[in-house]
């Protein structure tokens, strides 16, 4: 075990629950509910781009992604950079008119405003069992990802990188709720950025130049260089039903919504807006390019999820890459925090106290009990998905994809036609949920011949469909106020 590279690694999570247990003194200033769930609403415009994009890149894009395109070529990273509009489509969809709703009913969650809008408990429960298990899914890849950064970095055994990973991630975002997530968000997305531009300049200078690199990637394979990768996997269909579903759909992701309810101001909103933006196209060329490039420096490799850890150990000084692990160390935790705060908040606030026990919110010791239940919520769901982590898949992307389509099946067309269209109807949104979900299920797993579409495509088309035939079958008056700029 290389203690040039522990150190770096240890003072960081040291700096993360720091700056946890600073933020819980904010919890006493406030409603628990509002503090520990949205952060009081008071995310400025650097804060708003930092959370979101940390949220957005994930095991994913420092683990999964850069090992898809450790196997599939350059033509990963052209897959990958669909994404770049992602997060200005969420804030520019979602931003002003989710504020707003948020805090015209006091909304601290993504149901609150599906019940604001169509008052119908159904849409609330199936949306929150969904979430839930969507997250369960997606939670798992981080704590795999995470796991497998450890073991590769510290030659801990799997098993003990799991429980050190599961264990920080869970404390830290128990301690200090929302605004811990977000403001250790801030640090985790200055960290990938510094290690994301460390490690490719480690990777040019180890291979001699990017010329050297793309020769030795086609003597290994001349479909590695191609638009296409190895037998022609990246068609066009695909290509283009992949920015549905990693681009446009992210519009429908909760954990990423949520933000859209936290900020301070209009200003705050745009200028987040812009440096998401920048942030989302660094990260995600960046990190691909080095899986991509990578291949020519380390041609065999176990598993293509360990490529990331592996480069940065090689191409680095063992001090250097000790700092820059931090890098995909902070894309996974800030992604699994906003993630295990959704899931807490789903089980604590839209089951526990709006349908099984609401009288605890207005009760006298509700502040001191909240924190305590808050605790017990999290702590569960987190040995649940550590128990799941323990037999991982041999490539975490596809269990990640899985998990943000069925998302998106069940909460973009609510959301955006709920903002939008003044003849949502709550048996429109329960219906295109049932339908998305149900679709997107049985296409992922029969894998008809789609012509390399992807499953996301009909599933949201399907949705759409239900959403409007149940609208006007079963009409909801719903009073929709004119929303001012």
């Amino acid at each position: 075990m290389n203690s040039q590279l522990i150190i770096p690694i240890v003072l960081y999570l040291a700096a993360v629950f720091a700056m946890a247990l600073y933020t819980r003194r904010f919890q006493s200033k406030g409603h628990f509910l509002t503090e520990y769930l949205v952060g009081g609403r008071s995310m400025g415009g650097f804060v708003l781009a930092m959370t979101l994009a940390a949220t957005y890149a994930s095991a994913s894009t420092f683990i999964g992604g850069p090992g898809a395109a450790y196997k599939m070529g350059l033509g990963w990273v052209l897959l990958a950079m669909i994404q770049l509009p992602a997060a200005w489509l969420t804030l520019g969809v979602l931003g002003k008119k989710f504020a707003i709703e948020a805090r015209r009913h006091n909304a601290l969650t993504l149901n609150d405003i599906l019940y604001a809008r169509y008052k119908n408990r159904g849409v609330v429960i199936f949306a929150s069992l969904s979430l839930l298990i969507a997250f369960f899914g997606t939670m798992v890849v981080q704590f795999v990802g995470g796991a497998r950064l450890l073991q590769t970095v510290t030659g801990l055994s799997y098993m003990h990188g799991l429980m050190i990973f599961a264990i920080t991630v869970g404390l830290y975002t128990t301690i200090g709720g929302f605004r811990a997530v977000v403001m250790t968000d801030t640090l985790q997305g200055l960290m990938m950025i510094i290690g994301t531009i460390a490690l490719l300049v480690g990777i040019v200078h180890a291979g001699g130049s990017i010329g050297a690199l793309v020769t030795k990637l086609h003597d290994i394979d001349p479909a590695l260089i191609t638009p296409y990768g190895p037998n022609h996997f990246l068609s066009q269909p695909f290509m283009l039903s992949f920015w549905i579903l990693v681009c446009f759909g992210v519009i429908g992701l909760p954990h990423a919504a949520v933000r859209c309810m936290s900020y301070k101001d209009s200003n705050s909103l745009h200028k987040g807006m812009v440096l998401s933006t920048i942030m989302v196209a660094l990260l995600m060329f960046g990190m691909h390019l080095a899986g991509a490039l990578g291949r020519a420096i380390v041609p065999d490799i176990a598993s293509p999820d360990q490529i990331m850890p592996t480069l940065m150990v090689t191409v680095l000084p063992p001090v250097v890459a000790g700092v820059f692990l931090a890098g995909p160390m902070a894309a996974i935790m800030s992604t699994i925090d906003s993630q295990l705060i959704q899931a807490s908040a789903t089980l604590l606030k839209d089951l526990y106290i709006n349908y099984i026990n609401p009288s605890i919110a207005n009760h006298e010791y509700a502040e001191k009990r909240l924190p305590k239940l808050s605790l017990l919520v999290t702590g569960i769901f987190s040995g649940l998905v550590f128990i799941a982590a323990m037999n991982p898949p041999d490539m975490i992307i596809w269990l990640n994809l899985l998990a943000f389509g069925s998302l998106q099946a069940v909460f973009l067309w609510p959301l955006v036609l709920g903002l939008y269209w003044k003849k949502a109807s709550a048996t429109g949104a329960f219906s295109s949920m049932i339908v998305g979900l149900s679709s997107y299920i049985i296409l992922s797993f029969s894998k008809p011949d789609m012509n390399s579409v992807h499953a996301i495509v009909p599933t949201l088309l399907l949705g759409l469909i239900a959403f409007i035939i149940g609208s006007y079958a079963k009409p909801t008056k719903v009073e929709t106020p004119q929303l001012s700029d």
